[in-house]
């Protein structure tokens, strides 16, 4: 990879999406992050995102000089056409079609669709985003064909020749875990554990081993399952949503 190219990271203030922009840093010389406020009921990662960039610089100098411009966009219209659990005070289930009702249909089209028109904009090549369909919820927009299908249309369209990149695609959460370490030690383990935000009901109030979060959700119980693959710890009891 030609470190001399720039990356734009959809950084959502997740777990998935910080282990994503350590890779970015980790291989290119410019990187610059992106996060969309889209009226979801998790909001509260959004305002995760700062912490975690700032004690990134603090803690992993060789990346301070790296890390570019910080980007929030307003997709409001998506949670008007959506009617999920992520955009609605309504319990989190399964739909009649196997899907749960946390999947927001166009989501990450609409993500990257506008990360590569912000790309086009900064010179940036390469879009890297933390979508995966090893240990995932099932949603169809996170799956490696779709992903491969966008960036055809996005290079036609835009007469670019941009470059996504999905790092965690075809490993779970375990794995996810051990790449942080792989890639900043115990020390960027320790700052996704703190500093990001993955529950889906936006629970900061509870500490676990793995991070804050209800300890109930979906999102919760997948990263709670990868820190005990990843940490050989004892499972917590996970509740019922």
């Amino acid at each position: 990879m030609s470190g001399s190219e720039g990356a734009l990271v959809l950084f959502s203030g997740g777990q998935d999406s910080a282990t994503c922009l350590a890779w970015a840093l980790d291989r290119f010389e410019r990187v610059e992050t992106l996060g969309f406020d889209y009226g979801q009921r998790h909001r509260v990662e959004l305002e995760c995102r700062a912490a975690f960039r700032s004690a990134l610089t603090e803690r992993f100098p060789a990346w301070s000089g790296k890390l570019g411009d910080d980007h929030t966009l307003r997709l409001d219209a998506l949670a008007e056409v959506s009617d999920t659990s992520l955009t609605r005070d309504a319990e989190i289930c399964m739909r009649e079609d196997g899907l749960p009702n946390t999947f927001v249909p166009g989501r990450n089209l609409l993500f990257l669709t506008f990360a590569a028109a912000l790309a086009y904009r900064r010179g940036l090549r390469h879009i890297v985003g933390g979508m995966c369909e090893t240990d995932y919820s099932g949603y169809p927009d996170c799956r490696d064909d779709t992903i491969k299908a966008l960036q055809v249309a996005l290079n036609l369209g835009m007469e670019r020749r941009f470059v996504l990149h999905t790092p965690l695609m075809w490993i779970d959460k375990a794995a996810t875990w051990q790449l942080a370490a792989d890639l900043g030690g115990e020390t960027l383990v320790s700052l996704v554990r703190e500093e990001t935000h993955t529950c889906y009901l936006g629970d900061r109030t509870q500490r676990h081993d793995w991070g804050y979060g209800c300890g109930t959700c979906p999102a919760c119980d997948l990263r709670q399952r990868g820190w005990t693959t990843y940490s050989g710890s004892p499972a917590e009891e996970m509740r019922d949503v």
